[in-house]
């Protein structure tokens, strides 16, 4: 046990202000593929009926036209979060007629990347951004890695608690420099412990063959689960690993977490810095927009980080001038799969672990990061992401090597008090429940969504995409067989009114000229 985290957990306890721990927010952004009823990506158009992606609060685009985003409000409650998240999923499989909601991470059912759709939004300057982005995105990386869909849990602790923990902390700083920095603390931590979610939660240990097509290479250390499906046997997350999220360009980034001045600057270095391979993409060829820059990152986004400090941005706001601005709001954790077994891709034990999980790293010691402990963080990422249901696997601790089940169950078994004091009075024990649920999981790999998908196609003798495709029609008739009640359609309805109107709002003011829209942008300071 560790005695700094036993003391301060104890601390709060005798405070009785522990309930507190319990009314942080919580909220979701959960992104589908959209596929024909056959399981080929939609090349139809961003559905009118569903709103603008521009301007919709709640229902969006993120890669590709085809690629759907759900967000939901923040809530105290997870199952509050999830009643939103299942109403939007509601409303648009009630709106899609001849179309379905692909129900896995990795993406099936394209020809070939011509036929990923990326998104666009619009004729206004910041609609023609967010597209010239996406274009930046495919001379990149490609299309087909755009399309790998993820669940993002948003998590911000309460109010009420900084003051209180604040003072246990005997720190002397401004409220909201205090605030950042714990949030901080949060994420390096996070990102030390961000295996253990791979393993529970990853839904990706197989892929469609046409998902390397445009890196063949790649291929070389997969199994053949049959002729159209690549497998790896003890696979947890393969969107998590270097044939995901990846890019070897990205990999020599040293952004740091140790401090928010520190993350902001090295964030905006990168932004501003020129790369060969990008410079000869060229930006603007034959006038057409082919990038927004030539830099290492096009715009804070394009860095992929399993979590992110966030701040709310106001219109045509820098991410990171936000967050220099205002500091720390809340944290995005961006490392769930979808899971193929829950309709909406996610379920409540899940976020009742991750909030306990988050508010374990925020409790524990979170020493600042090296280098050094960012390459076996990325070792134990990958390890877990491409392996990690293999018995007796080793990761890197503080330059040692320790055994996944053994440092996975020091993990779960710190974590009950914090589960006993967010269950409070609750009749469910929702929180200890969770824990039991994901002890079970640590002590028999089968438990896992990944060892569950692999044993079904075994089972079914079906490739990936067929049993892709099965539980897609299964969640899509889930959905055609329930009613989303009235007023909440209507409230569905009117927003995507709204939200198409304020576009066409957008596209009717004055627009200066692009090219000088992009340079006040990134001129912000």
């Amino acid at each position: 046990m560790n005695s700094i985290f036993d003391r301060r957990l104890s601390n709060l306890i005798n405070s009785g202000q522990q309930r507190l721990l319990a009314s942080g927010l919580k909220g979701l952004e959960k992104e589908s593929l959209r596929t024909s009823l056959d399981g080929a990506i939609a090349q139809t158009e961003h559905p009118a009926v569903l709103g603008s992606a521009l301007t919709h609060p709640h229902i969006t685009t993120d890669y590709s036209e085809a690629l759907l985003e759900f967000i939901t409000p923040p809530f105290e409650e997870n199952s509050a979060t999830l009643r939103f998240l299942r109403d939007i999923h509601q409303f648009t499989h009630d709106s899609l007629i001849d179309e379905q909601l692909l129900a896995t991470s990795m993406p099936c059912g394209f020809p070939s990347e011509e036929s990923i759709p990326i998104a666009h939004y619009g004729s206004s300057n910041i609609g023609r951004m967010k597209e010239i982005y996406r274009h930046g995105l495919w001379h990149r990386y490609g299309r087909t890695m755009q399309t790998i869909a993820g669940v993002h849990f948003n998590y911000s602790i309460a109010t009420e608690l900084w003051p209180v923990w604040q003072a246990m902390a005997e720190n002397s700083q401004p409220l909201d420099q205090f605030i950042s920095a714990s949030y901080f603390d949060l994420i390096r931590n996070i990102q030390r412990y961000g295996w253990l979610i791979l393993y529970l939660f990853g839904a990706s240990p197989a892929i469609c063959k046409a998902f390397l097509k445009r890196r063949p290479e790649m291929a070389q250390p997969f199994d053949s689960f049959d002729q159209f499906t690549l497998f790896k046997p003890f696979a947890t997350s393969l969107r998590m690993s270097d044939i995901g999220y990846r890019s070897s360009n990205q990999a020599a980034l040293n952004i740091s977490y140790n401090s928010l001045d520190q993350y902001v600057a090295t964030l905006a270095t990168a932004i501003r810095t020129p790369h060969p391979e990008y410079q000869a993409i060229g930006v603007k060829v034959d006038d057409t927009f082919r990038q927004l820059n030539c830099n290492i990152l096009q715009i804070e986004n394009e860095y992929y980080s399993s979590i992110r400090p966030k701040q709310l941005t106001d219109s045509g706001e820098m991410p990171t001038l936000a967050l220099k601005r205002r500091g720390v709001h809340y944290v995005e954790l961006r490392s769930l799969d979808v899971n193929i077994y829950d309709t909406t891709g996610v379920n409540r034990q899940t976020l009742c672990f991750i909030e306990a999980l988050m508010l374990y790293a925020l409790l524990q010691p979170s020493a600042e990061s090296d280098w050094s402990e960012k390459k076996a963080i990325k070792a134990n990422i990958l390890a877990t992401a491409s392996e990690g249901r293999k018995p007796g696997l080793k990761l890197i601790r503080q330059d040692r090597t320790v055994g996944l089940k053994q440092w996975a169950d020091e993990i779960c078994d710190s974590m009950w008090g914090i589960c006993e004091i967010l269950d409070g009075d609750r009749d469910d024990h929702c929180y200890t429940e969770a824990l039991k649920s994901q002890i079970e999981a640590i002590n028999d790999a089968d438990r896992t969504p990944s060892a569950r998908m692999l044993a079904e196609m075994r089972n079914n003798q079906e490739s990936f995409m067929r049993f892709a495709q099965r539980i897609s029609r299964q969640h899509r008739q889930h959905f055609r067989s329930s009613t989303l009640d009235p007023a909440q359609t209507r409230a569905f309805q009117t927003m995507a009114t709204d939200s198409l109107v304020r576009q066409q709002q957008i596209e009717a003011e004055p627009q200066q000229p692009f090219e000088q829209f992009l340079e006040r942008y990134f001129s912000q300071n």
